[in-house]
């Protein structure tokens, strides 16, 4: 008997807010990242150094800055990016038609089939169109979900790229709802790769050769499955071994199998799956190296991070989740952290939410989910990363 749309609920949090505060959650404010100057061109700090903005505990505000920035500064030659929901009132599509008003060379793939938002991206595909950007509308056969935006940048050395690769949206408004990163580069391999990938979407192929970036559904889960390997070798060599993912399902079966041969060979994995997760943990001789949570707080927990490897390890955010549609059925696109301190930075957050003891359920071994209650300090990490800076 449940209605099948639901977006009245809007007019009545609308209606509710003056009448009954107690039923909302109290504010919390977006801090700024540690990363970034305000009073400084985000070009040239990206230019500088590695920038991680982490939602929604950080503002969106730096990034739509750089895109800004991008669309009115005359060394820019190109921005380049794929879209695959944005907000309805957009403040990255108006910074790209900006660009285009403005002589650069703006291609913007659209990706038509984001559900829900079919009838808002075509709309802004038209508004794209009349500004003079080249828009592509997605690929015949596969959904292109990665997050890439790539500018190109003219120095007195030569060409520059700036590479941003993010594991969400470009949606002001969910960017204060779901748990995201946004990764912005200047390193030259990242662009180049980035480049190459956006070439191939511009014919309507799909990237078989990146080598720094995983991309599916070509590159990506074949290099996962190499990363896991190594750490199967370390493992029966006697070795410290580890794995660590943290994504919204895990429903891929090739995924399962190499998970569950990393756990017999005695590779550490911890997973934080917030939905579906189709890996049972916790079976001797199995899965018994696995452990699972799930946290579902006040925010949508969205973000995907991969990790491999117990000392030193390496450390990729990413788009897709460990599913089938993600690893083979759509572009999806991966990227390493190198800067230390960002890589520092997702490791301790990664931590943190293993420690959740509010919001975290575990994954028993007859497929159940418990909440983690324990008589350690409470952690509510979500809660955790709005007041403390990890």
């Amino acid at each position: 008997e449940s209605p099948l749309e639901f977006s009245f609920v809007f007019t009545l949090q609308d209606y509710l807010k003056s009448r009954h505060p107690e039923l909302f959650y109290k504010r919390l404010e977006a801090r700024n990242s540690p990363l970034v100057e305000n009073t400084v061109p985000m070009i040239k700090q990206v230019l500088k150094h590695d920038i991680l903005l982490s939602y929604p505990f950080e503002s969106m505000a730096p990034f739509l800055r750089f895109l800004d920035e991008a669309s009115r500064d005359p060394q820019v030659i190109s921005i380049k990016m794929t879209l695959y929901r944005v907000a309805k009132n957009s403040k990255v599509v108006k910074s790209l038609i900006r660009a285009a008003e403005n002589g650069k060379d703006v291609t913007v793939l659209v990706e038509l089939r984001a559900r829900f938002d079919e009838e808002n991206n075509i709309a802004w595909s038209k508004q794209l169109e009349s500004a003079g950007c080249h828009v592509i509308y997605g690929l015949s056969e596969l959904k292109v979900h990665s997050k890439l935006c790539l500018v190109t940048y003219r120095t007195d050395e030569g060409i520059q790229y700036l590479t941003q690769i993010g594991t969400g949206n470009y949606n002001e408004k969910t960017s204060k709802l779901y748990t995201d990163f946004c990764l912005m580069t200047s390193e030259h391999a990242f662009g180049e790769e980035a480049n190459e990938l956006f070439t191939h979407l511009c014919l309507g192929e799909t990237d078989h050769n990146a080598n720094l970036l995983l991309v599916a559904p070509h590159c990506m889960i074949s290099k996962i499955f190499e990363k896991i390997d190594e750490q199967i070798k370390l493992a029966k060599a006697g070795k410290p071994a580890y794995v660590g993912f943290k994504c919204n399902a895990v429903t891929s079966k090739k995924m399962i199998e190499k998970l569950v041969e990393a756990s017999q060979a005695g590779v550490k994995i911890q997973l934080i799956v917030r939905g579906i997760c189709c890996i049972i943990p916790g079976i001797k001789g199995y899965t018994e190296n696995i452990h699972v949570i799930s946290i579902v707080g006040r925010y949508l927990e969205h973000s995907r991070i991969y990790i491999f490897g117990d000392k030193n390890p390496e450390v990729y955010i990413s788009s897709a989740d460990l599913m089938t549609r993600n690893l083979e059925r759509r572009v999806e696109v991966g990227a390493p952290i190198h800067d230390p301190r960002i890589k520092k930075t997702i490791l301790n957050m990664f931590d943190i939410m293993l420690h959740d003891n509010v919001k975290a359920s575990r994954l028993l071994n007859d497929g159940t989910y418990k909440r983690v209650k324990n008589k350690q300090e409470k952690i509510n990490s979500q809660e955790y990363f709005f007041k403390k800076k990890v």
